[in-house]
């Protein structure tokens, strides 16, 4: 894990303390603040590499399709169950953003992606994690499916693919019932973008 360059920044120090799914390390840097004045900053960072999420709208329907799967962190958050649902989204394994949402898409969901439409890309928690994630939205035919989705299960993944209509997907955020913060931009977005649609 390497640093851009920054004028106001400079690492003093940088050690990787756990390395498996994950790698956390231990940084020192020093920042200049705006009145001139350096200071020292002990932080850690959470890395495990780039990954890409993707809304599947289908303008014919009116809906969505999102997956549920059991996500820890959530459960270890407090979230009730720990299953949330949220976009079709993975790591992007060394293969660019188009082609890991492609794969990442036929896995968890059945749905052969074509016409990608890249709108924006973000990160969740900045304040700790490098996960950038590029989101991608596309338009589907909900009734073609391809494959069986469901995940991977040597990965232990076991996702439920759940259609929806828009406005109950967005009405859901209100609710509590989606919490997954790319998946609350995603349907943000499409509220603004909607015309696009035609929905």
């Amino acid at each position: 894990m390497t640093a851009p360059a920054s004028s106001a920044i400079r690492i003093v120090d940088q050690q990787t303390v756990w390395k498996r799914f994950i790698r956390l390390s231990t940084i020192v840097v020093e920042q200049t603040r705006a009145d001139g004045r350096v200071e020292r900053l002990d932080r850690e960072v959470h890395d495990h590499g780039a990954a890409a999420a993707i809304l599947l709208v289908d303008p014919d329907r009116r809906s969505v399709v999102l997956v549920r799967q059991f996500r820890p962190g959530a459960f270890f958050g407090g979230h009730p169950d720990g299953f949330l649902l949220e976009v079709p989204a993975g790591l992007l394994d060394d293969d660019s953003p188009e082609d890991a949402i492609a794969r990442e898409a036929m896995e968890e969901t059945g749905y052969a992606i074509s016409g990608l439409r890249h709108v924006f890309d973000m990160y969740s928690s900045p304040g700790t994690l490098t996960e950038r994630v590029s989101c991608f939205a596309a338009r589907i035919d909900a009734n073609r499916r391809d494959g069986k989705g469901g995940g991977v299960d040597h990965e232990g993944e076991d996702i439920e693919v759940v259609e929806m209509p828009v406005e109950e997907a967005v009405g859901l955020i209100a609710t509590g019932g989606i919490v997954d913060a790319k998946t609350i931009m995603m349907l943000q977005w499409l509220m603004l973008n909607r015309s696009d649609f035609n929905i």
